[in-house]
């Protein structure tokens, strides 16, 4: 039976699974053993994507190490079960999925009701016992487990598993060399990646030379780089001529019990991860060994403890024989090992709840076998910082915390002040992590959000804070409510204000001075560039991560560390010439912008421009000093709004008007239009050299002939009609058989070629084309005699212009509909309505899953900040793919240095100035040149605020004061908030340098003395 999906619901989430993949996940039951902060992260993730059933099980009860990264327990919940006690909010993230509870133990009968199984919290023999189990009876399996700062993943999928679907996996690489060596290295052809990982298995076909590989059977590959791989030794063989086809072969899964034995781990690349992680793989084994032998887990920070469990690892190496051991990496595992830390979980969580969406969906290939992660850079760089462990709990929410970094540090997160910009999907789960590990929740500690948008229904797939009740409430508002009653302690303030130089007189000065950090969990570059910018400004950190569908990066931004986020370097989005969209399209996305400005013209601008008309006297005449030919289109379209027929309005006055407009707006588009066009470019036009017009990106058009028995047809009258009747203010229907009635009484006029109708073929042709023709120039000077009376300025009401929302079902009828008769005139194969609202809304896909992981990552480096690190070594930034299982670390990049008069600076460094002179009066701009010869040695001869000249060498102006030059310069007063000015020198040392330091003028206001202060401690 098909199960029906809820794609107002589902919406970001359906172009990361498909149709296909929701389908195959509404028939899945999970189960999810273990309530700790790992097991709730799975199930939250799990739940929010769509499964049939989830049902948690846990037989344990509440403790206070518990809260410090379970976000559905409350301290009211202490001694109580874990699963009963979060059932109810687990229930409530998405009602179309059924969940339950289980607080008995597991057993094979009750594993046999589920599709998934996911094991967190587990011994290693039950690990085992149930693996044999689930690999037996074609259960698969997910193993998931944190241990402070380490997380281990394992997934068994069986030996029959079939990924479905899965474009991001190739089938197949085709091979353009392969070396005669030990091992033999593949060079894949082509320039895309060949998009294996370690341990993916091959088996080459078609090889010529080296043909002892055709009947080499399976073999599996290392990775080398995005395009080469290695294989086994070659050097036998013969040499390699040419061709060659590398077919991947599907993953068999070993049960956990076989797969212990062999350490093949994915390899996360960068920072040298990967011999500490062959040791965790032995590390996680003896921990298991330590627990069953001691009944506990190593005491924090505990030599006695760890040297046991170092010994541990090196007897289980004796058979592993893995030539290096990570000592310092075991050691730290038995020092954390007691530690729960809600960054962790939520980055394992979501790496765990994306295997899981892919046995349900079998869509995108799975992980094979093991995965480990460590987070050890987290640790203080000296380490002496944590002598004070004592090892023993002091019943705080934040004790699984402590026992990884102590209590000191506690104190130091609870009086963070920081800006968090955005409560959507990456915010709210920001907010989550930040109250859950007490950033700002002590005294002087406040972390403020702030996000301007409201709560949609697309949004509870992902916002996890966010109910269906919450719907067309402030996001922020609702987010900070929700936090709060994770963590009753959380000092929170939330606004609604875009973050942009028009708030800037609410985040002024005083604001970014008062903070200690920044989060931008923003959708958009331009807004991360504005924010990095005042981040360098202010000298204050900012951590910043985003996600597109199973892609996620994160990035940390260090003063005086790290280079910025940087400009806003998006490379622009990609305009379609107006050439090709009028007449030449020749791609869906073509059609589909096509369709949007159809849309805007029609239900928008023209209604914009006429209640322009009425509200404003000088409209006409403004508009006429546009260009004829802009003015033209513009009043044209207002003459069609007129109600007065003798003045020549065509306004629609009942519903059946709006019907036979839109019949004859189809008319025109779909049949006129082109058969115009072919009129100038006959099929068989050829250029001046003689070759076809029509060829290659130009695709010959034909007219459509108007069919109501035409589903697509009428779905665009249907769309179109009504949305003519919105925006003049009449009753439509999307009754198709009155419609229908209405049709076939609408007269439609016979086509005639228009000789004054311009084809725009290339952009400059349109440039040359912008003065009308003489009829044009006509008609005019007709349109501007009749609206520049007071005629017909009486004649006209207002009109209800319609701002296209992509998830307005009307809004997407007319594009769908207008975009795929406009593909049928070009034979473009069209786009169903979900691709369409991708393209047309430009829609980013998005995933739980990967929000959380980001999340995780954002706050982990949150720690390395609020201990403040200065190692650059010590940050990490990263990015992965879950759908891949690719995932990388590195290094940030230092802050790029630059030369002023053979002096080294970075963007962090600037010349800090003062504006009261002697405690009375200002600075004037001979003072400066002064104070920064005096200070810095270099002679100021030029001066800048923004794009306005301030001093280029007039002598006249050195007497004057600073502000008084910046407010001629800019012809305007100095916003009250504004408490500094950045001002961009030149310097006669060094004239033709492409990069100075800012100086930052503290304006000597009443609160100068205290801003000059902070900005001197500052530096």
């Amino acid at each position: 039976m098909s199960v029906e999906i809820d794609e107002g619901f589902y919406s970001r989430q359906l172009y990361v699974l498909g149709h296909d993949g929701m389908h195959r996940m509404g028939t899945a039951s999970v189960l999810v053993a273990g309530m700790g902060g790992l097991g709730v992260e799975i199930a939250k993730n799990v739940i929010l994507s769509g499964v049939k059933s989830v049902t948690v099980q846990d037989q344990s009860d509440t403790m206070w190490t518990d809260l410090s990264s379970q976000f559905f327990l409350k301290e009211s919940h202490l001694g109580q079960n874990r699963a009963m006690c979060c059932i109810q909010q687990l229930c409530d993230l998405n009602p179309r999925v059924r969940v339950s509870a289980h607080m008995g133990p597991l057993d094979h009968d009750l594993l046999l009701q589920f599709q998934v199984v996911v094991l967190t919290d587990s011994s290693l023999d039950d690990q085992k016992g149930f693996g044999d189990f689930c690999h037996a009876h074609g259960i698969q399996l997910v193993v998931a487990n944190t241990k402070g700062l380490f997380g281990q993943l394992f997934c068994d999928f069986g030996e029959e598993f079939e990924v479905l679907e899965d474009k991001e996996t190739p089938e197949s690489v085709i091979v353009q060399n392969i070396s005669k060596e030990n091992p033999g290295v593949v060079l894949c052809a082509g320039e895309c990646p060949h998009g294996l990982s370690d341990g993916a298995v091959v088996s080459f076909s078609e090889v010529q030379g080296m043909t002892e590989l055709n009947s080499a059977g399976p073999m599996a590959i290392k990775y080398l780089s995005p395009c080469s791989f290695s294989i086994c030794d070659t050097s036998d063989f013969s040499e390699y001529k040419c061709g060659g086809v590398a077919t991947v072969e599907p993953d068999k899964f070993k049960p956990l019990r076989e797969a212990l034995l062999e350490s093949k781990l994915l390899v996360m690349y960068g920072v040298g991860r990967t011999d500490r992680h062959k040791t965790l793989h032995l590390a996680f084994q003896a921990l298991h060994g330590f627990v069953k032998s001691q009944g506990r887990l190593p005491l924090p920070h505990n030599d006695a403890d760890a040297e046991v469990l170092v010994a541990m690892v090196r007897e289980l190496n004796a058979v592993a024989g893995l030539e290096r051991l990570d000592e310092v990496a075991v050691r730290n595992l038995a020092y954390t090992a007691r530690g729960e830390l809600a960054p962790m979980n939520a980055f394992i969580g979501g790496l765990a709840a994306h295997e899981v969406i892919k046995a349900c969906s079998r869509k995108f290939k799975p992980l094979k076998q093991w995965l480990y992660f460590d987070a050890l850079e987290c640790l203080p760089e000296n380490r002496t910082q944590l002598a004070e462990h004592s090892g023993s709990t002091r019943g705080t929410r934040y004790d699984g915390q402590t026992a990884v970094f102590g209590s000191a540090f506690q104190e130091k997160l609870a009086g963070q002040k920081y800006f968090l910009v955005g409560a959507g999907a990456i915010g709210c789960e920001l907010l989550k992590n930040i109250a859950l590990i007490g950033l700002g929740a002590g005294g002087g500690g406040l972390v403020t959000v702030t996000d301007m948008d409201f709560i949609e229904k697309s949004n509870l797939n992902r916002q996890f804070l966010f109910r269906s009740q919450d719907i067309g409430k402030s996001k922020s508002k609702i987010a900070a409510k929700a936090v709060r009653e994770m963590n009753p302690q959380m000092n929170i303030t939330d606004h609604q204000n875009r973050l942009d130089p028009e708030s800037e007189a609410v985040y002024n000065y005083d604001f970014f001075m008062g903070l200690d950090g920044v989060a931008a969990a923003l959708d958009n570059t331009e807004a991360r560039a504005y924010l990095d910018g005042q981040c360098v400004q202010y000298q204050k950190p900012m951590l910043e991560g985003g996600t597109e569908g199973n892609h996620g990066h994160t990035l940390v931004v260090v003063p005086h560390i790290t280079e910025s986020y940087g400009k806003d370097t998006k490379s622009p989005t990609k305009t379609i010439p107006m050439c090709t969209l009028k007449n030449f399209p020749y791609r869906i996305e073509h059609t589909l912008q096509w369709a949007r400005d159809q849309f805007e013209g029609h239900f928008k601008q023209r209604p914009e421009s006429l209640n322009l008309f009425i509200s404003d006297a000088e409209f006409v005449d403004r508009t006429l000093r546009q260009g004829d030919a802009e003015a033209l289109e513009v009043l044209e379209g207002v003459w069609n709004c007129l109600e007065d027929r003798e003045a020549g309005g065509k306004r629609p006055t009942s519903w059946e008007d709006c019907v036979t407009w839109a019949r004859l707006e189809w008319e025109t588009l779909f049949n006129n239009e082109i058969r115009q066009l072919l009129h100038f470019f006959p099929s068989d036009e050829v250029t001046d050299s003689g070759l076809p017009f029509w060829s290659e990106s130009k695709r010959c058009p034909h007219p459509l002939t108007f069919d109501p028995d035409n589903t697509t047809h009428m779905d665009y009258v249907v769309a179109a009609a009504n949305l003519c009747a919105q925006i003049y203010g009449i009753k439509g229907t999307r009754d198709r058989v009155s419609i229908r009635q209405v049709l076939s009484n609408v007269a439609v006029p016979p086509f005639a070629v228009k000789s004054s109708v311009r084809i725009h073929l290339t952009d400059k042709e349109m440039e040359e084309a912008k003065e009308c023709d003489e009829s044009e120039k006509v008609r005019l000077e007709e349109l501007k005699g009749w609206l520049s009376s007071a005629s017909a300025r009486a004649s006209v009401r207002q009109m209800y212009p319609a701002d296209f929302e992509k998830d307005d079902d009307l809004h997407m009828d007319y594009i769908v509909a207008a975009s795929n008769l406009r593909a049928e005139n070009y034979e473009i194969t069209p786009a169903d309505r979900h691709q369409s609202k991708r393209i047309a809304g430009e829609i980013i896909p998005a995933i739980a899953t990967t929000t959380a992981a980001v999340a995780g990552l954002m706050c982990l480096e949150l720690y390395k900040l609020v201990q403040g690190h200065r190692d650059i070594s010590s940050y990490s930034t990263s990015y992965f793919s879950l759908s891949t299982q690719y995932f990388v670390w590195m290094q940030p990049r230092r802050a790029q240095r630059f030369t002023v008069a053979g002096k080294e600076y970075t963007l962090w460094d600037d010349f800090l100035v003062e504006g009261r002179r002697g405690g009375q009066r200002e600075m004037t701009l001979g003072d400066l040149i002064l104070y920064i010869k005096e200070h810095y040695g270099l002679t100021l001869c030029g001066l800048f605020y923004g794009p306005s000249v301030v001093y280029t060498g007039q002598e006249e102006r050195l007497k004057q004061s600073v502000s008084e030059l910046v407010k001629k310069a800019t012809k305007a007063d100095i916003p009250p908030h504004k408490k500094v000015l950045d001002l961009v020198p030149s310097f006669a040392e060094d004239e033709d340098c492409n990069q100075v330091p800012t100086i930052r003028y503290v304006l000597p206001d009443s609160s100068s003395t205290r801003a000059g202060a902070a900005l001197e401690s500052r530096c």
